[in-house]
C-alpha cells in the first residue's frame, strides 16, 4: 500500500505515520506538509531515514504539488488542517484556505488518479455543543467557530465527491487527542508546560466546558482501522470515553506536576465557547476498535514526555 498523508509532520499526523512505520513494514509512505507553525520536522526525526518514508515540504492547495504525489500512491489519508479554535476566531481566512480549498484541491486530485481509499480526518467539533446525550454520525452538523465550519464545509465536500463522482471517501470525526508532540498552544501541553516553568495557566470562564479526550495512539489505531476496515461513504465517530470538565483536567495536571490551586488564572471566556461536546463512537466499536489508553494513565505518561522532552517544546513557545 503506498499512502499520502497529509498534514504529516503535525501531531496527529506524526503520530499516524509513526504507527503506519511500525506496523506494516512493507507499506510506502510519503508524507505532505507545508510546515506551517505546527507542523514540526522534529516529530519525525526518529523515522526520516526510513526507507519506506519520504518527505514533501509543499500546500495542499497547489494542485501541482498534489498532482505530482498522487500519482505515486493508492490511498489518502488526510490531516492536514488548521486547527485551532482562537486563531480562527483572530482570522479565519486562512482556515477556510487550507480545510476547504486545500481539501478540494485533494479531492479533485484523488478523484483524477483513482485513489482506492480517501480518509478524511475531521473533528466532534463540527456537531457543535450538545447538553444531554451524545451526537451520531447522522446528526446535522451545528458548528460555531470559523474553524469548525470550515472544518464542517470539508466534510461536506467529502461527501459530496463520494455522492457526485462516487469517491471512495470514508469520514472520521475525534474528540479531543492528547499525547505526545501536541503543539504547546493546545491545553494539555500548554498547561503542563507552564506548570514545568512555575507559571500559571488560563483557564477560560469557569472552565466547566467539557470535552471526551482520546489518547492520540488510540486515535491513530482507529484510522488505521477505519482505512483497512470501513465502508466507502460512512462516517466514523471516535472517541474515547472520557468527558472531563477543563477545570477537572487543570487539577489532574497540577496533582501530577505537585502544584496546587493558586497556578489556576480564571480568563476571560472565549466568543462562542462550546459548552460540551459527546460522541456516540458505538458504530466503530461494534465493528472491533475500541480505545486501549486508561485516562489518567495516558495523562501522566503525556505529562512525563513533556517533562523529559524540554528541547522538543522551549523552541516552540519561545
Amino acid at each position: 500500500m503506498n499512502i499520502l498523508v497529509t498534514g504529516g509532520s503535525g501531531f496527529i499526523g506524526s503520530n499516524f505515520i509513526r504507527h503506519m512505520l511500525e506496523k506494516y513494514l512493507d507499506y510506502k509512505i510519503i508524507n505532505l506538509d507545508k510546515l506551517t507553525y505546527a507542523g514540526n520536522p522534529d516529530n519525525l526525526k526518529d523515522v526520516e531515514n526510513n526507507s519506506n518514508y519520504s518527505f514533501v515540504c509543499g500546500d495542499i492547495c497547489n494542485p501541482d504539488v498534489v498532482n505530482k504525489i498522487m500519482q505515486r500512491v493508492d490511498h489518502v489519508v488526510h490531516f492536514a488542517a488548521e486547527s485551532h479554535v482562537d486563531r480562527s476566531i483572530e482570522d479565519g481566512s486562512i482556515f477556510v484556505r487550507t480545510n476547504v480549498l486545500g481539501t478540494h484541491t485533494l479531492l479533485e486530485s484523488a478523484l483524477k488518479h483513482n485513489i482506492k481509499r480517501f480518509v478524511h480526518i475531521s473533528t466532534d467539533e463540527v456537531y457543535g455543543s450538545i447538553l444531554d446525550g451524545s451526537f451520531k454520525e447522522t446528526d446535522i452538523l451545528t458548528p460555531s467557530s470559523p474553524y469548525s465550519s470550515s472544518k464542517a464545509g470539508s466534510d461536506l465536500l467529502a461527501q459530496s465527491y463520494h455522492i457526485t463522482h462516487n469517491l471512495p471517501v470514508i469520514i472520521t470525526r475525534c474528540t479531543n487527542n492528547f499525547g505526545p508532540y501536541q503543539y504547546p498552544e493546545k491545553l494539555i501541553p500548554l498547561f503542563v508546560t507552564n506548570l514545568v516553568d512555575n507559571k500559571k495557566v488560563p483557564v477560560y470562564g469557569t472552565g466547566q466546558n467539557v470535552r471526551d479526550w482520546i489518547h492520540v495512539l488510540d486515535h491513530c489505531k482507529a484510522v488505521d482501522f477505519v482505512l483497512h476496515n470501513g465502508s466507502i461513504g460512512e462516517i466514523y465517530n471516535v472517541g474515547g470515553g472520557a468527558e472531563k470538565t477543563n477545570l477537572e483536567i487543570t487539577q489532574k495536571l497540577l496533582e501530577i506536576l505537585g502544584k496546587n490551586d493558586s497556578m489556576i488564572e480564571y480568563v476571560e471566556d472565549r466568543p462562542g465557547h462550546d459548552l460540551r461536546y459527546s460522541l456516540d463512537f458505538s458504530k466503530l466499536m461494534k465493528m472491533g476498535w475500541a480505545p486501549e489508553y486508561d485516562f489518567n494513565d495516558g495523562v501522566k505518561e503525556t505529562a512525563k514526555w513533556y517533562v523529559d522532552n524540554r528541547w522538543w517544546w522551549e523552541k516552540l513557545k519561545h
